[in-house]
């Protein structure tokens, strides 16, 4: 029997782990902490009556005490439109909140994983990105609270590690979407389908020709479980989905999905977007034997079907 903490639980991502954690051994319990600044009590409205899930409702900027085994650290806005839309709070999320996680941690003898972001390697100028790339970040710009907040919440994890003997994983997450998105999100993908879904023409920035790599949501989540429950801790482990595609080629497979009538605009880029963004996940296949399964074509439908169900 256990017990996992998942901070950020109420989120796109947490929630969906939550689901898999409580799925996949009928003996642990799961707390969610949330205070819900981004996250959406809808996405765990289905387990609340499930009598081995707890909702907490916390900030984790502010010290906290929980008895775990394992603390998956969520907790921070993730798209630019919400982490943006207050910068103090995202860094200190991102700085505070870790710290007051690895205090636990420490304190409990619990195993803590950092969901990390692709956003450590900025605007990069190694392609595809290795986990030894060291990054290419404004530290001043208007992405910096997130950027330089996550990689300062690596920083912390590695001193908690060397100095306090902490049982720590780092995931860094590549672009992942899927159900549960909020419509709101700002990201490409949510973006994208919901104003084709409305019958608007697809906004892109910039001429379109800036990459990512989309991961779907399920095997995103396969992939942080796996690196919880591995011994690996030496460095971060990048994952994502290592198939690269334009956002320009993103929105026309939206339009063909949606509606064929619908055609692209396009207006300036914003701030320090970075033009290429593409994980080498030869790491996570070596240590963690993971790789993602879903094609971008199957994952779109059904993060369509899920708008259509919401908006």
């Amino acid at each position: 029997m256990s017990t996992i903490l998942v901070t950020g639980g109420g989120g796109f991502l947490g929630s969906h782990l939550c689901d898999v954690l409580l799925e996949a051994n009928c003996d642990d319990t799961v707390i969610c902490m949330d205070n819900f600044f981004t996250g959406c009590k809808s996405n765990i409205s289905h387990l609340i009556d499930n009598p081995r899930f707890e909702l907490i409702r916390h900030d984790i900027t502010d010290p906290f005490n929980v008895e775990a085994n394992q603390i998956y650290n969520l907790a921070c806005p993730a798209s630019p439109a919400h982490y943006q839309r207050s910068p103090i709070n995202t860094i200190q999320t991102n700085v505070l909140g870790m710290t007051n996680a690895l205090n636990v941690a420490a304190k409990t003898g619990a195993r803590i994983l950092q969901a990390s972001t692709s956003e450590v390697y900025g605007d990069p100028e190694v392609h595809p990105q290795p986990e030894g790339y060291f990054g290419n970040v404004n530290p001043i710009g208007v992405r910096a609270c997130y950027d330089e907040g996550k990689r300062c919440a690596e920083t912390l994890c590695y001193d908690y590690k060397r100095d306090m003997d902490c049982d720590i994983r780092v995931a860094r997450i590549f672009n992942t979407y899927g159900t549960r998105m909020q419509p709101d999100d700002g990201r490409a993908v949510s973006n994208f389908i919901v104003q084709a879904l409305c019958g608007n023409n697809i906004t892109v920035y910039g001429d379109g020709s800036q990459t990512r790599s989309f991961c779907y949501v399920s095997d995103l989540i396969d992939g942080l479980v796996k690196l919880m429950n591995s011994e690996y801790s030496d460095t971060p482990v990048n994952l994502g989905n290592p198939e690269e595609f334009t956002i320009l080629q993103l929105a026309e497979l939206i339009i063909e999905l949606v509606d064929p009538s619908l055609s692209v605009t396009f207006e300036a880029l914003p701030g320090d977007d970075p033009t290429q963004r593409r994980p080498d996940i030869t790491l996570a296949d070596s240590i963690l034997s993971w790789k993602p399964t879903v094609r971008l074509t199957d994952g779109i439908v059904k993060t369509i079907d899920y708008f259509r169900k919401i908006i």
